[in-house]
Protein backbone atom coordinates (compact mmCIF):
# COMPACT_ATOMS: atom_id res chain seq x y z
CA UNK A 1 0.00 0.00 0.00
CA UNK A 2 1.58 3.50 -1.04
CA UNK A 3 0.85 6.57 1.33
CA UNK A 4 1.29 10.17 0.11
CA UNK A 5 1.81 13.28 2.51
CA UNK A 6 1.00 16.64 0.99
CA UNK A 7 1.70 19.69 2.56
CA UNK A 8 -1.45 20.35 4.46
CA UNK A 9 -0.45 16.84 6.29
CA UNK A 10 -3.53 15.07 4.32
CA UNK A 11 -2.97 11.65 3.83
CA UNK A 12 -3.34 10.08 0.36
CA UNK A 13 -3.72 6.18 0.22
CA UNK A 14 -2.81 4.99 -3.42
CA UNK A 15 -4.61 2.07 -5.06
CA UNK A 16 -2.18 -0.98 -4.38
CA UNK A 17 0.43 -2.26 -6.90
CA UNK A 18 -0.87 -5.87 -6.00
CA UNK A 19 -4.86 -5.16 -6.25
CA UNK A 20 -3.77 -3.30 -9.34
CA UNK A 21 -1.68 -6.46 -10.89
CA UNK A 22 -4.37 -8.60 -9.64
CA UNK A 23 -6.90 -7.02 -11.36
CA UNK A 24 -5.14 -7.16 -14.52
CA UNK A 25 -4.23 -10.23 -14.06
CA UNK A 26 -7.71 -11.39 -14.33
CA UNK A 27 -8.77 -9.42 -16.80
CA UNK A 28 -5.94 -11.00 -19.15
CA UNK A 29 -7.23 -14.62 -17.66
CA UNK A 30 -9.76 -14.00 -18.23
CA UNK A 31 -9.37 -12.96 -21.68
CA UNK A 32 -7.04 -15.91 -22.21
CA UNK A 33 -9.84 -18.62 -20.71
CA UNK A 34 -12.57 -17.13 -23.19
CA UNK A 35 -10.29 -17.86 -25.99
CA UNK A 36 -10.33 -21.15 -25.37
CA UNK A 37 -14.56 -21.12 -25.38
CA UNK A 38 -15.18 -23.04 -22.17
CA UNK A 39 -18.64 -22.11 -22.23
CA UNK A 40 -18.74 -24.11 -25.76
CA UNK A 41 -16.65 -26.87 -24.82
CA UNK A 42 -18.75 -27.41 -21.24
CA UNK A 43 -22.46 -27.23 -23.48
CA UNK A 44 -20.96 -30.26 -25.34
CA UNK A 45 -19.75 -32.02 -22.22
CA UNK A 46 -23.07 -31.35 -20.48
CA UNK A 47 -25.02 -32.52 -23.79
CA UNK A 48 -23.02 -35.68 -23.77
CA UNK A 49 -23.99 -36.39 -20.20
CA UNK A 50 -27.20 -36.40 -20.92
CA UNK A 51 -26.95 -38.51 -24.21
CA UNK A 52 -25.08 -41.10 -22.68
CA UNK A 53 -27.41 -41.38 -20.02
CA UNK A 54 -30.76 -41.41 -21.95
CA UNK A 55 -29.51 -43.98 -24.65
CA UNK A 56 -28.46 -46.59 -21.74
CA UNK A 57 -32.11 -46.99 -20.29
CA UNK A 58 -32.65 -49.83 -23.21
CA UNK A 59 -29.86 -51.43 -21.67
CA UNK A 60 -31.51 -51.94 -18.68
CA UNK A 61 -34.18 -53.99 -20.79
CA UNK A 62 -31.57 -56.43 -22.46
CA UNK A 63 -28.82 -58.88 -21.39
CA UNK A 64 -27.83 -57.54 -17.85
CA UNK A 65 -24.05 -57.35 -18.56
CA UNK A 66 -20.89 -55.46 -16.37
CA UNK A 67 -21.51 -52.28 -18.17
CA UNK A 68 -25.30 -52.08 -15.95
CA UNK A 69 -23.97 -53.94 -13.05
CA UNK A 70 -21.31 -51.23 -12.58
CA UNK A 71 -23.72 -47.98 -13.80
CA UNK A 72 -21.27 -47.04 -16.55
CA UNK A 73 -23.13 -44.63 -18.36
CA UNK A 74 -24.78 -43.29 -14.89
CA UNK A 75 -22.02 -42.05 -13.18
CA UNK A 76 -19.83 -41.26 -16.35
CA UNK A 77 -22.88 -39.26 -17.86
CA UNK A 78 -23.46 -37.42 -14.36
CA UNK A 79 -19.45 -36.56 -14.53
CA UNK A 80 -19.32 -35.20 -18.10
CA UNK A 81 -22.34 -32.85 -16.76
CA UNK A 82 -20.66 -31.82 -13.28
CA UNK A 83 -17.64 -30.84 -15.23
CA UNK A 84 -19.56 -28.76 -18.39
CA UNK A 85 -21.35 -27.13 -15.46
CA UNK A 86 -18.69 -25.90 -13.75
CA UNK A 87 -16.63 -24.90 -17.44
CA UNK A 88 -19.81 -22.88 -18.30
CA UNK A 89 -19.53 -21.27 -14.81
CA UNK A 90 -15.91 -20.36 -15.18
CA UNK A 91 -17.01 -18.42 -18.61
CA UNK A 92 -19.38 -16.29 -16.21
CA UNK A 93 -17.43 -15.53 -13.67
CA UNK A 94 -13.64 -16.30 -14.22
CA UNK A 95 -11.27 -16.47 -10.88
CA UNK A 96 -8.54 -18.44 -10.40
CA UNK A 97 -10.32 -20.52 -7.86
CA UNK A 98 -12.90 -21.60 -10.10
CA UNK A 99 -10.70 -22.42 -12.65
CA UNK A 100 -8.92 -24.93 -10.26
CA UNK A 101 -12.30 -26.46 -9.38
CA UNK A 102 -12.67 -26.70 -13.55
CA UNK A 103 -9.77 -27.55 -14.02
CA UNK A 104 -10.16 -30.67 -11.12
CA UNK A 105 -13.41 -31.59 -12.18
CA UNK A 106 -12.40 -31.93 -15.79
CA UNK A 107 -9.39 -33.91 -14.66
CA UNK A 108 -11.80 -36.34 -13.21
CA UNK A 109 -13.49 -36.52 -16.25
CA UNK A 110 -10.89 -37.31 -18.40
CA UNK A 111 -9.95 -40.00 -16.38
CA UNK A 112 -13.33 -41.42 -15.90
CA UNK A 113 -14.08 -41.38 -19.19
CA UNK A 114 -10.79 -43.81 -20.07
CA UNK A 115 -12.33 -46.27 -17.41
CA UNK A 116 -15.18 -46.32 -19.13
CA UNK A 117 -14.44 -46.60 -22.27
CA UNK A 118 -11.80 -49.72 -21.33
CA UNK A 119 -15.11 -51.23 -19.41
CA UNK A 120 -16.95 -50.56 -22.63
CA UNK A 121 -14.42 -52.36 -24.72
CA UNK A 122 -14.04 -55.36 -22.32
CA UNK A 123 -18.02 -55.95 -21.90
CA UNK A 124 -18.22 -55.99 -25.96
CA UNK A 125 -15.67 -58.33 -25.97
CA UNK A 126 -17.12 -60.59 -23.65
CA UNK A 127 -20.51 -60.66 -24.64
CA UNK A 128 -20.45 -61.05 -28.23
CA UNK A 129 -23.28 -60.94 -30.57
CA UNK A 130 -24.83 -64.02 -31.22
CA UNK A 131 -25.47 -65.32 -34.26
CA UNK A 132 -28.97 -65.68 -36.54
CA UNK A 133 -30.18 -68.84 -35.89
CA UNK A 134 -33.07 -69.26 -38.54
CA UNK A 135 -35.36 -72.09 -38.00
CA UNK A 136 -37.81 -73.17 -40.93
CA UNK A 137 -39.53 -69.97 -42.07
CA UNK A 138 -38.84 -68.11 -38.40
CA UNK A 139 -36.97 -65.41 -38.09
CA UNK A 140 -34.07 -64.87 -35.84
CA UNK A 141 -34.07 -66.08 -32.07
CA UNK A 142 -34.46 -63.70 -29.92
CA UNK A 143 -31.25 -63.81 -28.02
CA UNK A 144 -30.05 -62.42 -31.12
CA UNK A 145 -32.03 -59.71 -31.57
CA UNK A 146 -31.09 -58.54 -27.99
CA UNK A 147 -27.55 -59.19 -28.66
CA UNK A 148 -27.32 -57.27 -31.12
CA UNK A 149 -29.63 -54.34 -29.76
CA UNK A 150 -27.54 -54.28 -26.97
CA UNK A 151 -23.81 -54.42 -28.87
CA UNK A 152 -25.80 -51.37 -30.26
CA UNK A 153 -26.13 -49.44 -27.91
CA UNK A 154 -22.64 -49.84 -26.37
CA UNK A 155 -21.06 -48.87 -29.21
CA UNK A 156 -22.72 -45.52 -29.54
CA UNK A 157 -22.44 -45.45 -25.62
CA UNK A 158 -18.61 -45.98 -26.66
CA UNK A 159 -18.76 -43.48 -29.42
CA UNK A 160 -19.75 -40.97 -27.23
CA UNK A 161 -17.69 -41.20 -24.52
CA UNK A 162 -14.71 -41.03 -26.78
CA UNK A 163 -15.72 -37.45 -27.57
CA UNK A 164 -16.38 -36.99 -24.39
CA UNK A 165 -12.64 -38.00 -23.74
CA UNK A 166 -11.15 -35.58 -26.68
CA UNK A 167 -13.38 -32.76 -24.92
CA UNK A 168 -12.15 -32.94 -21.55
CA UNK A 169 -8.22 -33.78 -22.97
CA UNK A 170 -8.42 -30.53 -24.74
CA UNK A 171 -10.08 -28.53 -22.05
CA UNK A 172 -8.25 -29.54 -19.40
CA UNK A 173 -5.07 -29.26 -21.24
CA UNK A 174 -6.06 -25.29 -22.23
CA UNK A 175 -7.17 -24.97 -18.01
CA UNK A 176 -3.40 -26.01 -17.03
CA UNK A 177 -1.70 -23.97 -19.46
CA UNK A 178 -3.80 -21.14 -17.95
CA UNK A 179 -3.29 -21.89 -14.27
CA UNK A 180 0.39 -22.68 -14.81
CA UNK A 181 0.29 -18.65 -16.53
CA UNK A 182 -1.51 -17.20 -13.74
CA UNK A 183 -0.79 -19.41 -10.82
CA UNK A 184 1.41 -16.42 -9.08
CA UNK A 185 -1.29 -14.26 -8.42
CA UNK A 186 -3.60 -16.82 -6.76
CA UNK A 187 -2.50 -15.71 -3.32
CA UNK A 188 -3.47 -11.99 -3.93
CA UNK A 189 -6.51 -10.79 -2.50
CA UNK A 190 -9.16 -8.39 -3.29
CA UNK A 191 -9.34 -6.65 -0.32
CA UNK A 192 -7.64 -3.27 -1.15
CA UNK A 193 -9.46 -0.51 -2.33
CA UNK A 194 -9.67 0.35 -5.73
CA UNK A 195 -9.63 4.22 -5.15
CA UNK A 196 -7.74 6.73 -3.18
CA UNK A 197 -9.01 7.06 0.47
CA UNK A 198 -8.09 10.62 2.02
CA UNK A 199 -7.32 10.80 5.60
CA UNK A 200 -7.59 13.88 7.44
CA UNK A 201 -5.14 13.75 10.34
CA UNK A 202 -7.14 15.62 13.87
CA UNK A 203 -7.55 18.97 14.95
CA UNK A 204 -4.43 19.47 17.20
CA UNK A 205 -5.14 22.87 18.31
Amino acid sequence: MAVSVSRDLTVQVLEDVNTVKLTDRQQALRAAVQRGEPKCLGVSQVMLGLMVMSYSIPLHFTEVTEVVRLGVPWWSGLTFITAGVVAIILDKHCTIKILRVCLMATAVSTVLSVVALIIYSVDMGKNPEVPCVKFLDRNCTDKHSVTRLSRGVKSSLLIFTLAQTAISAILCFLLFRQRHGFGQYASLTEAASSTPTALIPPDLN
